[in-house]
């Protein structure tokens, strides 16, 4: 089982302390930059969780901002040298964008994990045959070696769920999910009983929205929200599209999914009416079978 230290996560926590402590100093960014050598593009990617930070520049910036609480210099160092570690999937780096890796570091270290997703098995649920249909429809240039490093990277994702501390996972998946044929109807029976053998609520819940509820908030497009142990961690929603994702942390943007999220959920099935739906589809695609 791949470790699991948690870069970006420590990052984005660092990056905010070191920026509140800047404005609390009344250090501007250019001067931030002048200090350890970099440009003020360095220090807002710094303060924005998106670049790490060296040992002589937390060092540099904690004197300029005049920091002098040692358990307080401890921390933020300590911090700075978790956000430069390196996950398990640096070792895919040749064929995970930046931001798919820096997507891998964030699903990580959640604690739990509020998933929609109206159109596909999320990667965290999808066996290997479903998967390897998605990933020769979405990656049509890729070698062979390239997309069984794929699956490699689905089959790691999901070893989260085999920690002696997993996230709480929370699907709603919509009804089409279960009926869109993904690599014909032996693949979807095998994929429906996957489904079906995870569900564990409440530590692994699996709902679906049925096709009777119409339009409704999820309809334009899957959404994940990230949340974690430590308050000082704010939650992320996460946007999935073709060439990458969209991250969302401010307060009101988090917010508006969270309401979304609850809403889909009172439009889904129980669990209970949730898997017996499974069941059913599963059944008609072992009559093709």
């Amino acid at each position: 089982m791949p470790s699991h230290p948690r870069p970006t996560v420590r990052r984005r926590r660092l990056g905010a302390e070191l920026k509140r402590l800047r404005e609390k100093a009344g250090v501007s960014m250019e001067d931030a930059a002048e200090r350890i050598g970099g440009d003020k593009p360095k220090i807002s990617r710094q303060e924005n969780g998106r670049q790490g930070v060296s040992k002589l520049e937390i060092e540099a910036l904690l004197e300029l901002y005049r920091v002098s609480d040692d358990r307080l210099r401890t921390a933020l160092t300590t911090l700075a040298r978790e956000g430069r570690r390196k996950g398990w999937w640096a070792q895919y780096s040749d064929i995970l964008t930046a931001g798919f890796q820096e997507w891998l570091s964030i699903e990580s270290d959640a604690a739990r994990i509020l998933a929609f997703q109206p159109m596909l098995v999320p990667g965290l649920l999808q066996t290997v045959e479903y998967a390897t249909e998605v990933i020769r429809c979405a990656e049509k240039d890729a070698t062979q070696a390239e997309r069984d490093s794929y699956i490699e990277v689905r089959k790691a994702r999901q070893e989260i769920f085999a920690r002696d501390n997993p996230p709480q996972y929370l699907c709603l998946l919509d009804e089409a999910v279960l009926r869109r044929e993904v690599g014909g109807p032996a693949v979807m029976k095998a994929q429906l009983a996957q489904i079906l053998k995870v569900n564990n609520p409440p530590k692994l819940t699996i709902q679906v929205v049925p096709f009777g509820q119409g339009w409704h908030a999820g309809t334009h497009g899957p959404f994940n929200i990230y949340s974690y142990p430590d308050p000082m961690d704010l939650d992320v929603v996460n946007l999935g599209y073709l060439d990458g994702a969209l991250y969302l942390e401010e307060d009101d943007s988090v917010k508006r999914y969270q309401l979304a999220f609850d809403e889909l959920r009172g439009t889904a099935l129980t669990t209970r009416q949730s898997m017996e739906l499974v069941s059913s589809v599963q059944r008609e695609f072992a009559k093709r079978t």
